[in-house]
């Protein structure tokens, strides 16, 4: 049988990782990272990386394999997703890529288009307009140009908001716009995809659930470490959703369930922008909306019955 590539995308603790293992399971398929901070070997806990336990239960690629000082780009991580899928075909193996970086899966199936270069005048003007404006100012002037990269970035990250400014500024084309052409990775009709979409509430309630066990199972110790080595806050793992407000509690400024609390309602904020993203850049993909592994995977086979015995 001729190997095939299944695509896995959802907001964060909808069951992606527990679906792909099943999926694993019956396809004697691998597993590729598709998540933006999972390629991080520093937060193993708080970004949610399989354990040791699951990536034993099938071959997993991409996870944990760069440092936090090494921050990786859409562009890098597509042609390393790519070498890796050629791999797995070449072993007659299904692949199965899962994340929650709507920007990988788009790079994969829809393509990113090479954008032209902004000069250095164009770069310090936007920065320092970041700097007079403020973010949130900011963020509404981005808005009324690009809503979906206002949309889709995260509260503090200065790097990219005036990365799509300056796109934008440069060339009167928004980076959204620019990001929707290209070639695709995948050959149209290569691959299978489904994105989970479990209830609101119900979604909230795991992400809260979840950031309280990762703080009982390790996460302060990981953020402990990351900060002692002083990294650039402007690094992508830097911005890693439950970092920025641990980190204020082992520095003193407020309690434990001060930060526990701040880091839930941020991931809750995450999830929701990650849902509003698959709604609009993956609204042809076949949806899950159950909430529990076992009804997701009843919902997944009745989207793909060759999979049933």
């Amino acid at each position: 049988m001729k190997s095939r590539i299944w695509l896995i995308a959802g907001p964060t603790a909808s069951g992606k990782s527990a679906l792909a293992l099943r999926l694993a399971a019956a396809t004697g398929g691998e597993i590729v990272n598709a998540d933006s901070m999972q390629l991080y070997a520093d937060l193993r806990i708080l970004t949610a990386r399989p354990s040791p336990e699951e990536e034993a239960k099938a071959p997993h690629h991409l996870f944990g394999i760069a440092d936090g000082a090494d921050g990786w780009s859409v562009g890098r991580w597509v042609r390393a997703a790519t070498e890796t899928l050629g791999e797995i075909a070449g072993r007659g193996r299904d692949a199965i890529v899962v994340g929650g970086t709507g920007l990988y899966f788009r790079a994969l199936t829809v393509g990113l288009a090479d954008i032209p270069s902004v000069s250095a005048q164009v770069r310090a003007q936007a920065g320092a307009d970041f700097d007079a404006m403020g973010e949130v100012d900011f963020r509404g002037r981005l808005a009324a140009a690009d809503p979906t990269a206002a949309g889709r970035i995260m509260p503090g990250d200065r790097q990219r908001l005036v990365r799509a400014w300056e796109v934008y500024a440069a060339t009167d084309t928004t980076l959204t716009d620019w990001q929707t052409g290209g070639t695709p990775a995948l050959t149209p009709g290569s691959w299978r995809a489904v994105a989970l979409e479990p209830p609101r509430e119900a979604l909230y309630a795991r992400c809260d659930a979840r950031l309280a066990r990762m703080a009982e199972a390790g996460a302060l110790e990981e953020v402990a470490r990351l900060a002692a080595r002083r990294l650039d806050p402007a690094l992508p793992l830097m911005k890693a959703v439950g970092f920025r407000e641990l980190a204020a509690h082992l520095r003193g400024e407020v309690t434990l369930a001060e930060a526990i609390a701040a880091a839930q309602q941020e991931t809750r904020r995450y999830a929701k922008r990650q849902t509003t993203w698959m709604r609009g850049q993956m609204a042809d993909w076949s949806r899950l909306a159950a909430t529990e592994p076992q009804d997701q995977w009843r919902q997944f086979l009745a989207l793909n019955p060759v999979l049933t015995p």
